[in-house]
């Protein structure tokens, strides 16, 4: 239920919850770099859940296994390798899910683990994604879920422990396998906050039982020369793409907090593409039925927030394109020219918008703030094409602009762990900006990102094509917030908008390949893959600094 925004103009309030979280970023992200392990420490922990399902609440065993460095200096990035989890759902389980219809199931699961350095606690979240299982004709119910996890880097010297929380465990529910009477047929596909249904879903939550042993304790690494805290130890600063200046070296009066920094989590693990089972899908339905033009394509990257010296990861997002037709373009000489304009919507379960993202970073370098928020479209996205063919050579340069008019909503808020209530409408007043080259054709206000591709004859394409896809990059201001508070009075905006709205933000995006829906080229021995076989993209990029 939505609360009224109170009518009277709301009192400024000074309070240490609204403080803490006036330094808000989209994302603090760390610049990944190889632990100083002495060695690595593989860890089985076998734990007790409490797991509730439509019949009730039922016991079930999670079984967690990873490797983890012996040890790490201050400051340096690791991430647990090699992690699985293991999920045994008793015979109860198993008839719940074969009333609703199910023949087999996907699973894909949300481990919270908490990571703490002497008394700083911050929470990551590891995913996985299972192949599917058929559901047993008796006996438990074992999904053996696998994936990357986000990377942390303690902020000083300390033992830096992770520790089992809760658990989600999101099913899709099939009758059957697709696939196994035609290769062909589309298969749903995992997204991050679980997997889409083929006939239904559920999503099981489960919470560590009382007697787990070491209160659910995974592992213990070492974090600096012996392990001992050390108030004087200076913490590595969130660094975005390469125009972002290093974090300056802390003042001297910060010393006597050090041992309380909180751990910091990288949400997006460094280094491969994401997991198809980790990315929403991206495909044309019913409600968005294709046209001979449309295509399909991923886009990944990160953005800059001057005021925190960091940067904002933005996961793998669906775009669906419809190609524009070339017209011919001003008379040149030396070119033959051809203009494009192309038009586009990001698609999310139905809504032009990003996923929804969540990061966890230091307000103030001290405070743990953890964010939730999307980007959600107020118009269509333009793409811009001018094709100019050099006649002396015949070298093929493409200049693209992207124009997208995108608010930043935020949906969540915790500060220290604690739910901060931001209300629905929380948001930038109008889209994120950025200098027009052509202001008197383009006005409004809405994001603009620019690449260059070049093309030699008998050569690969080179940067940045529409189809083909490449970087992007430009340059942003952050509107100011709005409609930021409570119900009881709290006005958020001004501190929002004070600790991160401002001119200059570095943007860099990376598009992938597209899927051309009519012509669709499938992976071969000979040929590299444009298209999955249900016609999504299938390339997912990786994210560039």
């Amino acid at each position: 239920m939505k609360a009224q925004r109170a009518a009277a103009p709301r009192p400024p309030r000074v309070r240490a919850r609204t403080t803490s979280i006036a330094a808000f970023v989209v994302l603090a992200a760390l610049i990944p770099t190889t632990a100083s392990a002495s060695g690595t420490q593989e860890i089985e922990a076998e734990l007790p859940y409490v797991c509730t399902l439509p019949s009730g609440q039922l016991p079930a065993t999670v079984r967690i296994s990873a490797e983890f460095p012996e040890r790490a200096d201050a400051g340096e990035t690791f991430s647990p390798s090699g992690v699985t989890t293991t999920v045994q759902l008793p015979a109860e389980a198993v008839a719940d899910l074969a009333e609703r219809g199910a023949a087999q199931v996907r699973a894909a699961t949300r481990l919270e683990v908490g990571v703490a350095q002497n008394e700083a606690t911050a929470k990551a979240t590891w995913r996985g994604g299972a192949e599917p299982v058929a559901l047993p004709g008796s006996g438990p119910l074992t999904l053996v879920s696998k994936g990357d996890v986000p990377s942390v880097a303690g902020r000083g010297d300390g033992d830096l422990t992770f520790t089992a929380g809760t658990l989600a465990i999101d099913l899709a529910l099939d009758a059957a396998d697709p696939a196994a009477t035609d290769p062909a047929a589309p298969r749903p596909a995992a997204t991050g906050s679980g997997p889409d249904s083929g006939s239904g879903s559920l999503t099981v939550g489960c919470a560590l039982a009382e007697d787990a042993p070491d209160q659910g304790l995974l592992a213990t690494v070492r974090v600096g020369a012996d392990g001992s805290p050390s108030p004087s130890d200076s913490p590595s600063g969130p660094a975005g793409p390469s125009r972002t200046p290093d974090r300056e070296a802390r003042g001297q009066g910060q010393e006597e907090r050090q041992g309380d920094r909180l751990p910091e989590v990288l949400e997006t693990p460094p280094g491969g593409a994401p997991d198809r089972d980790d990315v929403p899908p991206c495909r044309y339905d019913e409600q968005h039925p294709p046209t001979d033009v449309s295509l399909d394509a991923y886009v990944t990257g990160y953005a800059n927030v001057n005021k925190m010296k960091g940067a904002a990861y933005l996961p793998p997002s669906c775009l669906l394109i419809e190609q524009g037709i070339p017209v011919d373009g001003p008379p040149d000489p030396e070119h033959i020219i051809f203009d494009t304009v192309s038009w586009a919507n990001f698609h999310y379960q139905e809504r032009k918008q990003t996923p929804p993202f969540q990061s966890t970073f230091l307000s103030f370098d001290f405070a743990p703030v953890k964010a939730t928020m999307v980007l959600e479209q107020t118009g269509p996205i333009r793409i811009d094409s001018r094709i100019k063919l050099r006649l002396s050579d015949f070298t093929t340069v493409t200049d693209t602009y992207v124009r997208a008019p995108l608010v930043l909503h935020v949906t969540g808020l915790e500060v220290n762990g604690t739910p901060l209530d931001v209300g629905p409408e929380c948001r930038t007043t109008t889209s994120l900006t950025s200098a027009d080259p052509d202001p008197a054709n383009h006005p409004g206000d809405h994001l603009v990102l620019y690449g260059r591709g070049e093309q030699l004859i008998g050569q690969e394409a080179t940067g940045y094509l529409l189809l083909s896809g490449g970087t992007l990059s430009g340059e942003t201001s952050i509107p100011a917030f709005t409609g930021c508070g409570t119900a009881d009075g709290e006005d958020l905006d001004r501190l929002l908008t004070a600790s991160v709205s401002g001119p200059g933000n570095h943007i860099k995006q990376v598009q992938g390949q597209t899927c051309a829906i009519a012509a669709p080229v499938f992976p071969t021995p000979e040929t590299p893959g444009q298209c999955t076989e249900d016609l999504q993209p299938y390339e997912i990029p990786v994210a560039e600094r």
